[in-house]
């Protein structure tokens, strides 16, 4: 077998560690697969090992212990230009007294490729940037100048490309808009993508698979949908989203198979959690529920949801924001829940702040996590 064919699969991290010379262990023992062809996603805030994680793939820190292999090559110790990989940074680094497809070629050239000029002009037009081909760097706006990055990436062939905060340095209307051309571009060359990232909207929106990441360590790997509505850890509850989190004890287990439910009493009132969303042995636990799934209405008026329901609730705020109205509801027990409602026209205004209402939310949208957990876990990150 080739040394292509052998860089040729999925990439694997097998017992990846590193630890400074300061005593900082920035990624701690990661044992990860990231399938040939996918889009995957690193997700965690500032300083959980991501970014490490990232430039040990690409040969820019050594690991401390463990191995970095791209189907059957190990490449834990090669120099970076010798590994099937490519990185694209948050700052673009373009030549700016070079045209963009003069940007473009540069690697092939510099490899000693011939004739790129049939390279240059698919890549261009994969990134859209045909028409800005004779301009120089300095012509273009942000969006242009990170596709242009891309493209100087995607001309070298990598298996895999990695893409450290690509999109950091653009504005907020602009970062969605490249999320969706970044996504489209993936999916047309059929390449593995290794997306470095703390913005969670920009990991759920692009990546097949995200992994979460927290002190040099996964929180939990899954889709973006299994990680949202099913998180197993309070910090992926928090640095996900926001997440109604309340004290229960567990009560017992009723029914069996896709029926089988966890019964909970929650100050009180007793609720149901399905057993595939519990991530609890312990006799006590964090009944966790999104803003978006808790269902309001005014005292004494029925609750379009059966499961979880609550008498005595009162608004304490509420927050118009176009699409949605956040309200905030103090329980009886005192604790303070968030509700997301969306704004469909169907109440006809606002709950006023002050108004007794009744809370309620469906069994099969609540979650169970350890109790020994901290409620608070990333929720400063978020």
């Amino acid at each position: 077998m080739s040394p292509a064919e052998q860089a040729h699969g999925d990439l694997k991290l097998s017992g990846l560690h590193k630890r400074y010379p300061n005593g900082f262990t920035a990624v701690k023992s990661l044992d990860l697969v990231i399938p040939q062809g996918s889009f995957f996603a690193l997700l965690g805030p500032s300083g959980c090992g991501k970014t490490t994680t990232l430039r040990m793939v690409a040969g820019l820190e050594t690991p401390t212990a463990g191995t970095i292999e791209i189907g059957a090559n190990d490449i834990t110790h090669e120099k970076p230009y010798k590994r099937p990989v490519n990185t694209v940074f948050q700052n673009y680094a373009l030549f700016p007294h070079l045209t963009i497809a003069e940007n473009v070629e540069f690697g092939p050239k510099r490899r000693g490729v011939k004739d790129t000029r049939s390279q240059v002009k698919e890549i261009l037009e994969l990134t859209e940037l045909t028409e800005q081909a004779a301009k120089k760097p300095a012509q273009l706006s942000g969006g242009q100048q990170q596709r242009v990055a891309l493209a100087r990436a995607l001309i070298n062939r990598p298996e895999v490309l990695l893409l450290d905060e690509p999109l950091g340095a653009l504005d907020l209307k602009l970062r969605r808009a490249m999320q969706m051309e970044l996504k489209r571009i993936q999916e047309e060359v059929g390449l593995t993508f290794v997306h470095v990232t703390h913005d969670q909207e920009e990991a759920m929106t692009m990546a097949d698979t995200v992994a979460v990441m927290n002190e040099g360590r996964i929180e939990q790997l899954g889709t973006p949908y299994d990680l949202y509505t099913n998180p197993r850890t309070t910090f992926v509850a928090n640095f996900l989203g926001r997440s109604n989190l309340v004290k229960g004890t567990v009560l017992g287990r009723e029914g069996s198979g896709d029926d089988e439910v966890v019964k909970v009493d929650m100050h009180g009132t007793v609720v149901s959690i399905k057993a595939g969303r519990v991530h609890t042995d312990s006799s006590e636990g964090w009944i966790g529920i999104r803003p978006e799934k808790v269902l309001i209405q005014p005292a004494g008026t029925p609750v379009d949801a059966p499961g979880g329901y609550f008498a005595g609730a009162v608004v304490t705020e509420a927050s118009y924001m176009g699409t949605s109205t956040e309200y905030r509801l103090r329980m009886p027990w005192g604790q303070e829940l968030i509700c997301f409602e969306q704004n469909t026209g169907r109440r006809g205004g606002l709950v006023p702040v002050g108004t007794q209402v009744d809370v309620s939310w469906r069994p099969e949208f609540a979650f169970l996590l350890d109790s020994s957990q901290d409620a608070e876990a990333g929720l400063e990150e978020d």
